[in-house]
């Protein structure tokens, strides 16, 4: 039996509704009574908002509504009415939700009419799911006379049974009386670690939770029946405000309302606009004068302000405030920061010995040599003459900078970098998994979403309406391979867009060096190739940064529901429009957990991100200067348009040109910029919805409770963006590190700022998260897996195919005369015979140097044309090709078993976390062995003790006199 009593009270100034209900389920209700509602004067002493009317009971969730009032007697009998039916639903269990009954008072048009229909049919879900959270023990309290117009809040608090049920429910580890020692190091490394600890003593963040401590308590899943194994004596903080409303959240997705036609949970709640949002509370301020301390103000000082960029993250701390899965992110993140200090120290020294050794490169002295008066053929038709080939000097001395033999160590240590970044974090996470008493945690199977149980109700409909049987349905491979075909075009169509992109940019490149080349100004003449790298690779940056957008919201359109809320809404109570709109029902993906929608939607946005961001890299390291052709034979594009050549030099030049604008410009703009002015901007949207003078601002939220305040700051959507940017960066690092050293550098400094910023964005910019637990960063390591894979693959091509270091090679040891690289130059460069020219293609000016051209050299490995075999390719080609495939052969296994070798000698758990875990399932099982043995002799001695009684009454009725009647 369970007794709910409803209260309205209604101040001067203020009117609430308090919502109770008590549970008979066998506790100790003494915290649970129902308490009176205080005047707003005393609530002012209540943390601004943090707690109920009372004072005493804590906010441990908000659900906020949309309210529309006429007048304040209308709000106040709209109130009344909403309690009465909730009450009158409660007390007629039997009976689906009583219709609302138009107000005679207030008149308005048919519109109008179907928009109160709609209004009062959410006011009826509100109240029904409502009545059931109280049923579940939880206790509510609704404000809608708040500061914030138009918006209703309903404040959820847990009593202590209701907390206690859900942690036994999810078995949720919390630490016992308990505590264990331990181990440290000893000898010679106990001495090391307290110098590292002296010296890093600086770099720590002035926070308990980050301070080395000797004991631990010993954890064990919470249980009733086992709560004298806690320490309770501080019922208050013993689930902190984390777990408080990671344990609410729990109920509110499991509470359901089921006295619809068709049942809704919260998540379809949110989806259908019955409540516009949920979410918890922040802890408090972070500044001002009503700021108190607490843990949300000690990350704002400690971990979210750039003064403290240096210093260590307070891990512990982010964990106890905003979950496992969102503290996982940050160590990650911190890892992979530090992780990046030795690849940049690597980087800067062979990009230091590339400008060292750059005066004694051979190759590029013998192109600036200007006696060598090498005629080059012209690199576009008709407006291009002919050049010389010392003009390309400073190319090819700014390519001997990125082109070294030090670039080929450097991938090689980069692809084993990789290698201890992936085992340094596993161990990392088995440590973090042990502090955070996550051992033993198996993730247990997510509520269905709000999109797959109204596609379930949409397909129940239908059948309902075929057969007149109600069956209960759900969503089969025959219902989404509509939606398989769907995604598959569209990421097929999406990934044909960036093709055609890169083929329009690559005509931009053709056409402006040929306008270019056609301009009177000799400075322009001279810098055409400089100028056309660098406009077309922002142009680049610029596409990519927009398509970005786009494959994002593609991606969740294809995995999510593709309709709008109000949509939704009105489909709830509109059969027919749902029947008509059952051909899209299963023309996008429904995911049936948040877990399987996230994956998804991760793979999706993975891969078209990542086809945008490396498929104008991919065509200028591989495909670039290998379509042209040759003098003579060129390869046309509409039968115009001749395709691009590299510069002498090599592609590779224009690869790290393509490459630091990119990473550059992403990093500034995307993951900078935009984290920053977006969400100021939407909070500013917000206000000026809200009615607010932007000078009124700062006045107004001095006057708001904590969960107004909460409500306009910017809700959470889920780790996903910060991984993907932090994916596509390891991408830039890692894939083309041959071509651009200096990549983790830049990595490495946006790293710095990044984790500060996103830290300042969850601290003070979001809503607070929901709380989820985690043991590891889910599908995030597989593709980081990936991509340290095909990196090794990508950078022996770059290194085999894009740069000159083995025809230097093939050059020095086969066809040097001297073993040295004197005439490597006149080596790669083959003949051709102007007259040879395709009919209209010959230069306009063939006397533009002064002089009359008959040969004129291109950079091939190709017969001359006094040759038996004209333009054929030559010998020397066949033998530098083998060369390239040789060495990527040998490149790609020696690296990967290097990789394997490393993963092989670094276990996945530390020897000191193993022992200690084990260590804490030998003292669990004492523990409970002398609990038993503790029950057998309280057994024994309440059995011994009846013994003795019997035995004493038996001898007192044995001496008794036998008396005769």
């Amino acid at each position: 039996m369970r007794n709910e009593h409803h209260s309205s009270v209604i101040s001067n100034k203020k009117q609430v509704d308090i919502i109770k209900v008590t549970e008979d389920f066998g506790y100790n209700l003494q915290d649970s009574m129902l308490l009176k509602a205080l005047t707003p004067e005393v609530n002012t002493q209540c943390r601004r908002g943090l707690y109920f009317q009372d004072g005493k009971r804590r906010v441990d969730y908000i659900l906020t509504y949309q309210i529309k009032k006429t007048s304040s007697s209308r709000s106040r009998r709209h109130t009344t009415r909403l309690t009465d039916n909730a009450f009158t639903r409660t007390l007629g269990r039997g009976r689906g939700p009583p219709l609302p009954k138009s107000d005679p008072e207030v008149g308005s048009p048919a519109p109008a009419h179907n928009t109160d229909h709609h209004d009062d049919d959410k006011c009826l879900r509100r109240e029904e799911f409502e009545s059931n959270l109280l049923e579940m023990g939880l206790e509510l309290e609704r404000d809608e006379e708040t500061k914030t117009t138009g918006v209703g809040f309903v404040k959820i608090h847990a009593p202590w049974n209701v907390l206690c049920r859900e942690a036994e429910f999810m078995k949720m580890k919390m630490p016992t009386k308990k505590v264990y020692e331990v181990k440290q190091s000893r000898g010679v490394m106990e001495k090391i670690n307290t110098f590292i600890c002296k010296l890093t003593d600086p770099l720590h963040p002035n926070v308990e939770e980050n301070r080395i401590h000797n004991v631990k308590h010993l954890s064990y899943p919470f249980s009733r029946e086992k709560q004298h194994l806690f320490d309770l004596s501080d019922r208050d903080s013993f689930f902190d405000s984390k777990t408080r409303s990671s344990l609410v959240f729990e109920v509110l997705k499991r509470t359901k309302c089921t006295k619809a036609k068709f049942s809704m949970g919260l998540t379809g709640l949110l989806g259908s606009g019955v409540y516009t949002a949920a979410y918890s509370l922040h802890d408090g301020d972070v500044d001002g004068e009503n700021a108190e301390p607490n843990d949300r103000k000690l990350l704002y000082e400690e971990w979210a302000s750039y003064s403290v960029f240096y210093k260590y993250q307070p891990i512990g701390l982010i964990r106890k405030y905003f979950g496992e899965k969102i503290g996982l992110y940050f160590a990650w993140l911190g890892i992979y920061t530090q992780m990046l200090i030795p690849a940049s120290l690597v980087g800067v020294f062979v990009f230091l010995y590339g400008c060292v050794t750059v005066d004694d490169d051979i190759p590029s002295m013998e192109i600036c040599d200007p006696r060598r008066n090498v005629t080059m053929c012209p690199l576009c038709d008709r407006v291009c003459s002919y050049w010389n080939l010392s003009t390309a000097c400073g190319t090819a001395r700014a390519s001997h900078l990125f082109d070294n033999p030090a670039t080929v160590f450097f991938s090689i240590f980069m692809a084993l970098w990789a290698a201890f970044f992936m085992e340094h974090w596993k161990r990392r996470q088995m440590r973090l998994n042990y502090e955070w008493d996550l051992t033993g945690f198996e993730e247990e199977e997510d509520h269905p979403r709000a999109e797959y149980e109204f596609r379930v109700m949409q397909k129940s409909l239908k059948q309902q309406h075929k057969s007149q049987k109600p069956e209960k349905e759900k969503l089969t491979c025959k219902d989404r391979f509509p939606a398989y075909m769907t995604n598959i075009i569209m990421m097929l169509l999406m990934i044909g867009v960036t093709f055609a992109i890169v083929f329009g940019v690559i005509l931009y490149r053709i056409s402006t060096k040929a306008a270019l080349a056609m301009s009177s100004n000799p400075m322009t003449r001279s810098n055409v190739r400089l100028t056309v790298k660098t406009t077309a690779a922002i142009i680049n940056l610029v596409v990519i940064l927009i398509l970005d957008e786009v494959y994002a919201a593609v991606a969740r359109w294809l995995t999510v529901l593709g309709r709008s809320p109000s949509w939704l809404s009105h489909c709830l109570t509109s059969a027919r429009s749902c029947e008509v709109d059952c051909a899209f029902i299963f023309s996008s993906e429904v995911p049936k957990t948040d877990k399987s929608f996230e994956e998804r939607l991760i793979f999706k946005t993975f891969i078209l991100k990542f086809v945008n961001a490396f498929t104008p890299i991919i065509y200028i390291a591989f495909f670039r200067g290998r379509l042209g052709g040759r003098p003579g034979s060129y390869l046309y594009v509409f039968e115009s348009y001749r395709m691009e050549e590299c510069a002498h030099g090599g592609c590779l030049m224009e690869l790290c040109i393509q490459l630091s604008i990119t990473m550059l410009g992403k990093q500034l703009i995307q993951n900078n910029l935009f984290e920053i002015g977006i969400p100021k901007l939407k909070k500013l949207i917000r206000y000026i919805k809200s009615k607010r003078a932007s000078f009124q601002q700062e006045e107004y939220e001095k006057k708001l409770q904590r969960y107004e305040t909460d409500y306009f700051l910017e809700p959470f959507v889920g780790l996903s963006p910060e991984y993907m940017e932090m994916i596509i960066q390891f991408g830039f690092v890692t894939l083309f590190v041959a071509s651009f050293p200096l990549a983790p550098l830049f990595a490495l400094l946006n790293n710095i700022i990044e984790i500060r910023l996103d830290a300042k964005k969850f601290v003070a910019e979001l809503r607070r998260p929901d709380a989820a637990r985690a043991k590891d960063i889910g599908i995030w390591y597989n593709l980081l897996r990936g991509v340290a894979k095909v990196a090794v693959l990508v950078n022996a091509f770059v290194i085999s195919f894009t740069s000159d270091f083995i025809p230097r090679l093939v050059y020095q040891y086969m066809y040097s005369p001297d073993g040295s690289m004197h005439g490597f130059v006149n080596h790669t460069l083959s003949y051709f015979d102007v007259s040879h020219f395709q009919n209209g293609t010959a230069p306009l000016e063939p006397s533009y140097l002064g002089f009359f051209v008959d040969i004129c050299r291109y950079k091939d490995y190709r017969e001359p044309p006094w040759s038996p075999t004209p333009y054929d390719i030559s010998k020397q080609f066949w033998a530098v090709l083998a060369a390239r495939l040789a060495f990527v052969i040998v490149f790609q296994n020696v690296v990967m078993l290097m990789s394997d070798v490393v993963d092989w000698i670094i276990p996945d758990i530390p020897k000191d976390i193993s022992l200690q875990i084990h260590k804490e399932k030998i003292l669990m099982m004492d523990l409970f062995m002398k609990e038993e043995q503790g029950k057998t002799q309280r057994v024994d001695s309440v059995s011994s003790s009846g013994c003795k009684e019997s035995l004493t009454r038996s001898r007192s009725i044995s001496h008794t006199p036998y008396k005769k009647h």
